[in-house]
């Protein structure tokens, strides 16, 4: 249910060693493993719960996952406009547990199943399934520009190092990103991996909603990859002051973290980072 990798036999082609006949060597390789997770919400009751969303994932903290979107798609608020989440069987055999299954509380709005505005994401998409522009924004209940955080330049540059050493799968396969939840002083609360960018903060997010830990004050989320829209997005949604990555942001990002009042660095690798908005959290 939590398989995160699996084994496939390759050819290892190495042109560096074909003069002494090991060039071309029959070996097992492991791989991250992506599978499909439908989504299913609605009220208590036989068939009131409808498939939502599809998303290309890596099994487990499936439950997370799915929490996580719905909050970040503006879905619930908090873990008590939860009844249940359940990881179900679905319907292929061998059962692959790829549908997990939410009741909402009572009296929490039940979300829009139109065909046309379901959601599809693939592993390296997160709004794909979106039906119009307008249904991409949402706002959060979080006012981040409030929040007091103040970190040292030093700090941040040490991140990337602790989230690395801390990813077990990527090390296995090299094909899974990570998102880390921090706190002021640098220690790792939380790290997720998975074969998308989205599903691994809708991860940790989704850990930190069934934690009771909303909002996100005081905290840094750390993104192994770029700073896209709708990483800043997520971030906002779950209160998250600072959003880091190690990577390049979009213009949109920068647009959205700067209206949200959240600090956002990017390209932080070894000494050197990129401060685009909420300069004033980061000291010397």
């Amino acid at each position: 249910m939590g398989r995160a990798t699996d084994r496939r036999g390759v050819l290892r082609i190495d042109l560096d060693a074909a003069g002494d006949g090991r060039g071309r060597i029959r070996r097992q390789d492991t791989l991250a493993v992506e599978e499909p997770l439908e989504i299913r919400v609605g009220a208590a009751g036989p068939g009131r719960r409808r498939p939502l969303a599809v998303t290309m994932r890596t099994p487990g903290d499936d439950l997370d996952l799915a929490i996580g979107f719905l909050l970040t798609e503006g879905l619930i608020r908090s873990a008590e406009d939860v009844h249940t989440a359940q990881l179900c069987a679905g319907a292929e055999t061998p059962n692959t547990y790829n549908v997990v299954d939410v009741v909402l509380s009572p009296g929490v709005p039940e979300p829009v199943t139109d065909p046309s505005r379901n959601f599809y994401t693939t592993s390296s998409c997160g709004v794909c399934g979106k039906a119009s522009i307008d249904s991409v924004r949402t706002r959060s209940q979080f006012a981040v520009q409030d929040d007091p955080l103040v970190v040292t330049a030093d700090l941040l540059a040490g991140l990337p190092d602790r989230l690395r050493a801390a990813q077990r799968a990527f090390d296995r396969t090299g094909g899974l990103h990570a998102a880390g939840l921090f706190t002021p002083d640098g220690e790792l609360v939380v790290l997720r991996e998975d074969v998308g960018r989205h599903n691994a903060v809708d991860k940790v997010l989704g850990w930190a909603t069934r934690e009771g830990r909303l909002p996100l004050a005081g905290h840094v989320l750390l993104v192994s990859g770029r700073a896209s829209f709708e990483l800043t997005q997520k971030a906002w949604m779950a209160g998250v002051p600072l959003l880091a990555a190690v990577s390049a942001p979009s213009t949109l990002a920068v647009e959205l973290a700067e209206e949200a009042g959240m600090t956002l660095v990017g390209f932080l690798r070894g000494p050197t980072m990129n401060v685009y908005t909420g300069a004033a959290r980061v000291g010397g």
